[in-house]
């Protein structure tokens, strides 16, 4: 749908910039196609800032009334050339000139975003450098501007605002804050709620075994989706009870102790916000098949077990909606009912508050906007002649996620039957590999076999494959190093060894 948008203000005059590894289908439509190198955006980021502040194409009545820390970070940039980053990100010096006047020319400029801007151990910085880009040219809390960033799954945004992030209470306050602790204690009567960050899915895996012995996963397929799956395999099969709670009997939940099926999407009542923090109303069209539960139900029924106070009182996706309605600001102004006559976009204040279309507009909810001195480092791990090729990961058009869903879809199959390593033609011809031919793929952790596709839609050097295909888990191969801040994995950076099969 933001793909749409795009084409649509194309039509209209607009003028694109593509920067991704991949020569994706929006980058034949890009006025500018930059192929940066995997784990190299920083650079290319930096660099920009530098000829936009070289330019004079600064923001500076925006930057004096809405930012602070702006002149370290003049000083900071200017060291940062369009020659130095090329060196680092492989794209020509007036390419990286060129996308910053055309960036900084426009008024209003947007960014767009996805998992190939966070998944790599340097992510908090890639944001931060776009963020910084948006500071110094007042593209925030105008019409057309804006960072923006395209979520990998529906109601992904919902999840954040229900407080489902390990520093955070639902609507966005920090669990470390005594204030914000003292009103959640008072909301539920218990003073033993914890003070503090929690723990995040990949220290609770490293800890499996050990300090956790007992794990609830609920709609996630974990064996396929996360990295280093040789030590996501030991770390489920290392607890004493692990229950799913899923569709489908995946391949996580061919692990489990208990199996707990949960309804579908068409099956549950709720709701669901989306990029645009839009909270919209979802209506059951069917009734659930079988015994399954929605997770709301499935979740209150196992804390009242285990005698968890505070959940007898959810008797109805209303219930919990309306509860969320009380305990978080930015929904406040919502209960079920209004979600039944509109949808609107958080924040809503106050009952008759219209919501908030646009974030930004005037001020910042925290004060002034921080520019973050942020300088370039190379990935976790860096090709070398054991591992001569950067391979990256991402998702492919006709599947959804890891398939749990698509791959039982006869019509997906047959528009993506199997997984394939996409290689440039040039490096199928040096590593005497043939279109269609099986190859191994090896990194650090281990090896795979998958089928090659010649095409250049991936750069010289680099090879792609998606983690859609439990037959071909690339992500065997993926996962050496985290982002401090986040812990998301390096999923789109890894060296790896391509040899030809017979």
């Amino acid at each position: 749908m933001a793909a749409t948008g795009l084409k649509k203000a194309l039509a209209r005059g607009a003028k694109m910039i593509v920067a991704d590894p991949r020569r994706i289908r929006l980058a034949e439509m890009a006025d500018l196609y930059l192929p940066i190198r995997v784990g190299s955006d920083v650079a290319l980021l930096l660099a920009m800032a530098h000829v936009i502040e070289r330019e004079g194409l600064v923001d500076e009545a925006f930057i004096a009334e809405r930012t602070e820390e702006w002149e370290a970070f003049r000083q900071h940039i200017r060291q940062f050339t369009p020659d130095w980053a090329e060196t680092i990100c492989q794209v020509p010096a007036a390419d990286i000139e060129k996308a910053a006047l055309i960036y900084g020319q426009g008024r209003p400029s947007a960014i767009y975003y996805t998992l190939g801007i966070t998944e790599h151990i340097c992510g908090v910085d890639n944001v931060q450098s776009l963020c910084n880009l948006a500071l110094m040219t007042g593209n925030l809390g105008v019409e057309g501007a804006g960072i923006n960033p395209m979520r990998g799954q529906n109601n992904i945004q919902g999840c954040g605002d229900c407080g489902a992030e390990t520093n955070i209470y639902p609507g966005y306050e920090r669990v470390d804050d005594p204030k914000v602790h003292a009103k959640w204690a008072a909301f539920y009567g218990r003073e033993d709620l914890d003070l503090g960050q929690q723990k995040t899915k990949v220290s609770a895996l490293n800890e499996a075994g050990t300090s956790i012995h007992a794990m609830l996963i609920d709609g996630e397929n974990t064996v396929v989706t996360d990295p280093d799956r040789n030590h996501c395999e030991h770390a489920l099969k290392s607890l004493e009870h692990l229950v799913v709670i899923d569709l489908f009997l995946t391949e996580t939940a061919k692990m489990a102790h208990v199996v707990l099926p949960a309804s579908g999407w068409g099956e549950t009542a709720g709701t669901s916000c989306n990029t645009e923090r839009r909270v919209q109303r979802l209506r059951a069209a069917v009734p659930a098949v079988g015994e399954a539960k929605p997770d709301w139900w499935i979740v209150s029924e196992i804390a009242k077990r285990v005698g968890i106070p505070g959940f007898d009182h959810f008797h109805s996706a209303a219930d919990v909606f309306n509860e969320l309605c009380q305990v978080a600001a930015n929904y406040a102004g919502l209960d079920w009912e209004r979600t039944n006559r509109e949808s609107l976009n958080w924040p809503v204040p106050t009952k008759d508050h219209p919501g908030t279309p646009m974030l930004h507009e005037g001020t910042f909810s925290n004060g002034r906007g921080l520019f973050k001195l942020i300088g370039y480092r190379d990935p976790a791990e860096v090709i070398d002649e054991a591992y001569p090729l950067w391979l990256t990961t991402g998702r492919r058009l006709q599947s959804y996620h890891s398939r749990t869903q698509t791959g039982r879809a006869q019509g997906i199959d047959y528009l993506l039957p199997e997984e394939r390593l996409e290689v440039h033609p040039d490096d199928v011809a040096r590593l005497g590999l043939r279109d269609g031919g099986g190859a191994r793929i090896s990194s650090r952790r281990g090896s795979i076999e998958v089928k090659v596709r010649a095409t250049d839609k991936s750069p010289r050097g680099t090879v792609f494959a998606s983690f859609a295909f439990d037959q071909t888990p690339i992500n065997r191969l993926t996962g050496s190093g985290y982002d401090p801040v986040t812990m998301t994995a390096e999923l789109k950076v890894c060296p790896v060894r391509v040899e030809a099969l017979d």
